[in-house]
């Protein structure tokens, strides 16, 4: 291979942003997997040059990929982009080694935050994990965990994410928790009789991979009597419930909206009462915020105001109306930069129109902070559609779908870049998703 067009595979890619010396400043095989994927028969190529010691020093100016100690390559390693994990035990024996490494899952943890993955929802729950790498910009199919694909777990549904974790819950309202990246599971203890008689408002996870744990957050009850339920899976169990007070809403100026009745429109384009199931993963669609040290959760009441739960002061309060009660028009809490942020859909003066609401405290009312272009929105108007959103750092996907439709959109808050995604096909037939959940693709994030 001419020395030019390897120096073109080994830089470039800009993935290890850790910075490591080396004589001449070479730094060796940090875009192995990079280049495989446009050279497919390079890895096997490679395999073949490393028996001849003459080549490889050619190639490394002097450094062979075995004078690095185990530390240093997983350092180095763990740096390359996740889908890339997924061909370390092609390479050689001694990448297969790392993939399964221990250490070399800590030096993953290193890493501070990776692009976010969307794990798609399909509207029939098919047993298929397909995902969407924003930093790849492509989809791909993961194996299916294989603890949803027994009897009593069947037609699971995802309903909280967080890192690198998904939250499942199961036909039987037991849940289960799943790294999809590894495919690892737990399914958590069963909650007690009395939770499940209750009504469940809200779903929501929050996640440390500083310490290798996560709680999993139940809102249950009914208005104005809500309760809480934790699961901690540093203590490896349910802790005790507890009531959450309601608090007066001077300061945010809300009326008593939690008896009236707000309309949303279903997928089949019809006109539906919120007490009815809007779509089966989101109907526990709710985001968790650490606000000045105090955990806040953030969901949809069946009237349409948004309640703001403060799980360390055991409060609850309800923001006002975004829209009047007799709009038509379709809404959804998403998390991101750590804030709450309100996504809605309506129709009005013969257009679509889709925004984004943050609430500010400062003057007690819903500010807009972002507007997707209406030459995209237009094309929403009369389809009677609704919207499912998530969040991640900056970006956030919205889901469009109509008895006409479906629609997958990512937006960049910070650029105010609005892209449409391109169509997943599977078995030459293109696939539709009515939902998704957001979730950093770590191998190391343990269940």
């Amino acid at each position: 291979m001419p020395w030019e067009q390897q120096q073109r595979l080994l830089v470039g890619t800009g993935q290890c942003q850790r910075q490591l010396e080396y004589p001449n400043n070479q730094v060796p095989c940090l875009c192995f997997f990079h280049s495989m994927e446009q050279y497919p028969n390079w890895a096997s190529t490679t395999a073949r040059k490393r028996k001849t010691p003459a080549k490889e020093e050619d190639i490394f100016n002097g450094i062979s990929l075995d004078e690095l100690n185990q530390d240093l390559l997983e350092r180095v390693l763990s740096w390359l982009p996740t889908s890339s994990f997924f061909r370390l035990r092609s390479v050689c024996k001694r990448w297969s080694s790392v993939a399964s490494s221990a250490t070399f899952r800590i030096a993953c943890s290193g890493v501070p935050s990776r692009d976010p993955w969307f794990y798609m929802v399909d509207p029939n729950l098919d047993d298929q994990s397909i995902v969407f790498d924003t930093t790849e910009g492509n989809w791909k199919n993961l194996n299916y965990p294989s603890i949803l694909l027994q009897d009593h777990n069947l037609k699971s549904i995802p309903v909280a994410s967080s890192g690198g974790l998904v939250s499942f819950r199961t036909a039987s309202g037991n849940f289960v928790i799943c790294n999809p990246v590894t495919g690892s599971c737990r399914e958590l203890p069963m909650v007690n009789s009395v939770c499940e008689s209750q009504t469940i408002h809200a779903i929501a996870m929050n996640s440390s991979l500083q310490h290798s744990s996560y709680k999993l957050v139940l809102v249950l009850g009914e208005f104005p009597t809500l309760t809480v339920k934790i699961f901690d899976s540093a203590k490896g169990h349910w802790e005790d419930d507890f009531i959450l007070s309601r608090k007066t809403n001077t300061i945010l100026g809300s009326d008593q909206a939690g008896d009236e009745t707000v309309y949303f429109l279903s997928k089949a384009g019809d006109v539906v009462a919120t007490n009815m199931q809007r779509s089966p993963s989101k109907q526990y669609s709710s985001v968790i915020t650490v606000e000045n040290g105090e955990e806040v959760i953030y969901f949809l009441s069946h009237s349409g105001t948004i309640v703001a739960c403060n799980l360390s002061r055991r409060c609850f309060t309800e923001f006002p109306r975004l829209l009047p009660v007799f709009f038509e028009y379709s809404i959804d809490v998403v998390e991101c930069r750590g804030e709450m942020f309100v996504v809605v859909l309506w129709e009005f003066l013969e257009s679509a129109s889709l925004r984004v609401w943050r609430f500010s405290e400062a003057t007690r009312s819903w500010a807009q902070v972002a507007a997707m272009p209406l030459a995209m929105s237009h094309e929403f108007y009369g389809k009677k559609a609704d919207i499912n959103c998530v969040g991640c750092g900056d970006r956030m996907m919205i889901c469009v779908n109509s008895g006409e439709f479906r629609s997958y959109i990512l937006c960049d808050l910070v650029l105010n870049e609005w892209i449409e995604l391109p169509k997943c096909v599977v078995d030459g037939k293109a696939k539709e998703f009515m939902s998704a959940f957001s979730f950093e693709p770590r191998v190391e994030a343990s269940v």
